[in-house]
């Protein structure tokens, strides 16, 4: 690094207020508009042109705004400028089908039509019509257990075997959507399961029972019965032990 110029050396005490030191200085509470504090030596309280512009920052601070003297808003509107989302819903004049589900239970289901499905049974709806549905008791569903068979198999995957899908072989024309409702919980499905169904020609989505109720009822009243069915298995189910 080079020094710096004689020249630049003798012209910088004539540049700075010889009432002004080199170091940082402590000012007291005095003229000054802050509180005390440590500042820069170029803004000396003693100088009058360091008055004068703490006295030009303080006028430039907005003013503290006080509180309103009465929350009196006016006179009440009488314009109507309220949404009204019920007009907004295009599903309010659309009956829901009867097969919806209106409740579902640990042991089973009640539909919008009065049908009760007890006993510990799953529901089939297909077609605007309902079906008890055991798909533990298929062949090759899970693995075996003692009792009733487990729909999740060594890998964790939910497992039905080709006899639980019967019903959807033989009714035409096919749903387009299966939903699939698994009980209290959500489990991935097994591919050989998606494969079987996906080769009918039906796409498939995994919900836990509720939300599988729910979907179902919002999309049969959208598309129709036709082109919706959904597999439900009651809330309470358990896997059997041992």
């Amino acid at each position: 690094m080079r020094p710096p110029l004689p020249a630049l050396l003798r012209s910088l005490p004539h540049s700075l207020n010889p009432k002004i030191g080199i170091r940082s200085q402590t000012v007291k509470a005095g003229p000054w508009p802050f509180p005390a504090c440590s500042r820069s030596p170029f803004l000396d309280p003693l100088d009058p042109f360091s008055r004068q512009l703490s006295t030009s920052l303080s006028r430039s601070l907005p003013p503290a705004s006080s509180p309103p003297a009465t929350t009196n808003r006016g006179p009440v509107s009488d314009e109507d400028t309220q949404t009204d989302f019920a007009s907004m819903n295009v599903l309010a004049n659309t009956p829901a089908p009867t097969t919806a589900i209106d409740a579902c239970l640990s042991h089973g289901f009640h539909l919008d039509n009065g049908i009760k499905i007890s006993g510990g049974s799953g529901c089939l709806l297909i077609a605007g019509e309902a079906f008890g549905w055991q798909p533990w008791e298929a062949e090759g569903s899970g693995t075996p257990g003692r009792g009733r068979k487990s729909m999740v198999n060594a890998k964790g995957q939910w497992q039905a075997g080709e006899r639980a899908w019967g019903l959807l072989e033989v009714v035409w024309p096919k749903p387009d959507l299966l939903i699939l409702g698994l009980g209290p919980s959500m489990l991935p499905i097994a591919p050989e399961t998606r494969r079987y169904i996906n080769s009918l020609g039906i796409r498939v989505e995994v919900q836990d029972t509720r939300n599988a109720a729910a979907q179902f009822n919002l999309l049969a009243t959208e598309r129709g019965v036709g082109e919706v069915a959904a597999a439900l298995i009651p809330i309470g189910w358990k896997e059997p032990t041992g």
